[in-house]
Order: C-alpha cells, then sequence, then structure tokens
C-alpha cells in the first residue's frame, strides 16, 4: 500500500508542476481525472475483496474460539463423569482450535490493517479527485474571464467602431444630401425664373419692333 500511495504523490507532484507550464491546463487536469477515476474504481473493487477477505478471516478466527470453548466445556464435562481419556481428547481437540484461531488471528489483523490502510488511500484519492476538480473549475472560470476580458478590450480598443461616431457620420451624410437636394431645387427655380425673365425681355423687345414697324407704316403712308 505504501508503494501505492508513493506513487500518487509522486503523480499529483507532477501534474502540479506541469500546470505552471501547460498551455491548456483543463485538458490536463481532465487526464488526471479520469486516471485518478480509474484508480479509484479498482481501489474499490480492491478494498470490496479485501472487507470480504477480512470478514471471512474473523469467521473463521470466531468459529476455532467457539470449538475450543466447546471442546474445553466437553473436557469438563467428561472429567466430572471420571471419563479422564475422553477428557484428554477433547483437550487435544481444543489445543488444535487455539493453533487453528492463532493462525486466524494473524490473517485477521493483517488483512484488517491492509483494508483499513486500503480504505485510507481510496479516501485520499477521493479527496484528491475532489480538489483537482475543484481546481479544474476554477481554470475554467479564469479561461472564461480572459476570454470575456479580451473581448471587452476589442470592444473598447482604438480604432474600434464607436456608435456615437457612426450616427454623426450618418447625420453628416444626411445633411449633404439635404443639402445637394436643396441646391438642386434652388437651381431648377433660378432656371425657371431667368426663362421667365427672358421670355418677358423677348416680349417686350417684339413689342418694341412692332411699335417701330407701326410708327415706320404710318410715316410712308403720310
Amino acid at each position: 500500500m505504501s508503494v501505492v500511495k508513493r506513487v500518487r504523490d509522486i503523480t499529483v507532484a507532477t501534474l502540479n508542476e506541469r500546470l505552471d507550464n501547460a498551455e491548456d491546463p483543463v485538458k490536463l487536469i481532465d487526464q488526471f481525472l479520469w486516471s485518478t477515476h480509474q484508480e479509484i474504481c479498482q481501489c474499490e473493487v480492491l478494498q470490496r475483496q479485501y472487507a470480504a477477505h477480512t470478514d471471512q478471516m474473523h469467521k473463521q478466527l470466531k468459529d476455532a474460539q467457539l470449538w475450543a470453548q466447546r471442546r474445553e466445556e466437553q473436557a469438563l464435562t467428561a472429567l466430572k463423569a471420571g471419563e479422564e481419556n475422553a477428557a484428554k481428547l477433547a483437550l487435544a481437540d481444543k489445543v488444535a482450535h487455539e493453533e487453528r484461531a492463532e493462525r486466524y488471528q494473524g490473517l485477521y489483523e493483517q488483512s484488517r490493517g491492509e483494508l483499513l490502510e486500503l480504505e485510507q488511500l481510496l479516501q485520499e484519492l477521493r479527496d484528491e479527485y475532489r480538489s483537482v476538480y475543484d481546481r479544474r473549475q476554477f481554470y475554467i472560470a479564469r479561461m472564461e474571464s480572459l476570454k470575456l476580458q479580451q473581448r471587452l478590450n476589442a470592444r473598447f480598443a482604438p480604432g474600434s467602431a464607436d456608435p456615437s461616431q457612426m450616427l454623426r457620420k450618418v447625420d453628416d451624410r444626411l445633411t449633404d444630401m439635404e443639402l445637394e437636394t436643396k441646391s438642386l431645387r434652388d437651381l431648377r427655380r433660378m432656371g425657371q425664373e431667368l426663362v421667365y425673365q427672358a421670355g418677358t425681355v423677348v416680349s417686350q423687345a417684339v413689342d418694341r419692333e412692332l411699335q417701330n414697324l407701326k410708327r415706320k407704316l404710318e410715316q410712308g403712308g403720310g
């Protein structure tokens, strides 16, 4: 178990070192989380196996202790009945069960100790997974903040579109169009006035010429 724990510690240290230089820390963390998840699943299977084995060793221990106690009671009953040989046989079987109980006691204590160590390691793996997962969420939040800051900087960077400036340009364009339209209208009105004035001048000239001709006729007839 201690070897597994040392490997886990090295893995975490390696992750912390690589995070400082990682271009995509979330991807690196996802790889680590997947690996840790696999180890947790394997440890959970092993923990259940150890728990079942420990329980079995405990049952064997209790069974041997129970049989040793029974044989002692049988030996005592035999002695009370004056059957010494039967008492010896019962005591011999008691000793055998006590030896068996002692062996299972060692196996039970060893399995129980390893089970406790495995459960501790499993808890460390789960805590480690939660801690790294929380860091992943923090990195995601930081990356999202960075993206929003970049969009904000791009929005208000020099040369970026300014609504007020854009509206001023539209206003200027509309003013130019209005002035152009007014100029054309004034030109047309001026042209009409010139034509009217020209027509009046021509009409007056024609009238003068007509009067001149009439005077000539009167003079010629006289």
